[in-house]
């Protein structure tokens, strides 16, 4: 009886140039129906990217399967897939932006920088750019709610009208962190009522013991944000300087920091 043969090779997985390449054809789709706002069929579709038709109508249903691709009456048209993915990278491209820019005022005014928003009802942080040279403040007491302490709190609160500080500070109320912090929430109203609009906000030890920090406003529309800058009070001599010509900067940079608003 003749003995049976050793088994064969399992079946192999699909070479992956063939893979890299059904990527490559699905792309170049994407990237085509992209260039119809109003749709294209799928002859048309297989014609500009040079595909075989077989082949780019295994690929358009692949991608309208995964919401890449919608097809309405015959035509196919970007899907919610590819639109977020759209979405998610011009907002990384904003962040990059955005953190590039803050770099370079770093080492422009020698001082950490430091990008917030006041989003939702609260103060966020959204971008530090800080070195070795020029470290940030140490967050020892949550930013969010010590907004009454901090320039770039005070910036905000300031860009908000009465209701509105007056509904965040229930919430978080003033609590002394130094003994140089603003000692309630009425004189704290007092001294947001008396700022000047877009002129710089300057706050000494309030936040912390031997920090001075000054925060630029920036508004869009209904959003406020702010772009400020810190300095051990070894240095505080430099803060209004500092203080005058980033605010000078962001003049320059205006339109690109508007769009980051929506990061």
């Amino acid at each position: 009886m003749r003995s049976a043969g050793p088994p064969g090779p399992p079946s192999a997985a699909p070479p992956a140039v063939t893979l890299i390449g059904s990527v490559q054809r699905a792309m170049r789709l994407l990237e085509t129906v992209a260039t119809h706002p109003y749709g294209a069929p799928a002859k048309q579709l297989a014609r500009e990217t040079g595909l075989a038709l077989p082949t780019a109508y295994h690929l358009l249903r692949t991608l309208v399967h995964e919401g890449y691709l919608r097809r309405e009456k015959g035509l196919f048209f970007l899907g919610d897939a590819a639109e977020r993915l759209a979405r998610g990278g011009a907002q990384q491209k904003r962040r990059s932006t955005m953190a590039d820019t803050l770099a370079h005022w770093r080492d422009l005014l020698g001082a950490p920088v430091y990008y917030a928003m006041y989003r939702d009802g609260e103060i966020e942080i959204l971008c530090v750019s800080e070195s070795r040279q020029a470290p940030a403040v140490e967050e020892w007491a949550d930013f969010r709610e010590t907004g009454h302490a901090h320039a770039v709190g005070q910036c905000l609160l300031s860009q908000l009208d009465e209701d509105a500080r007056r509904d965040h500070l229930a919430r978080y109320p003033v609590r002394a962190l130094t003994p140089y912090t603003v000692r309630d929430n009425d004189t704290l109203l007092r001294r947001l009522a008396r700022m000047r609009r877009m002129e710089p906000v300057v706050e000494r030890q309030e936040y912390a013991v031997g920090t001075v920090c000054a925060a630029v406003p920036i508004t869009a529309g209904a959003t406020a944000a702010t772009v400020a800058i810190s300095l051990p009070t070894h240095q505080a001599d430099r803060l209004l300087p500092a203080a005058r010509r980033l605010h000078t900067e962001i003049g320059r940079h205006l339109e690109s920091l508007t769009l980051a608003i929506s990061i």
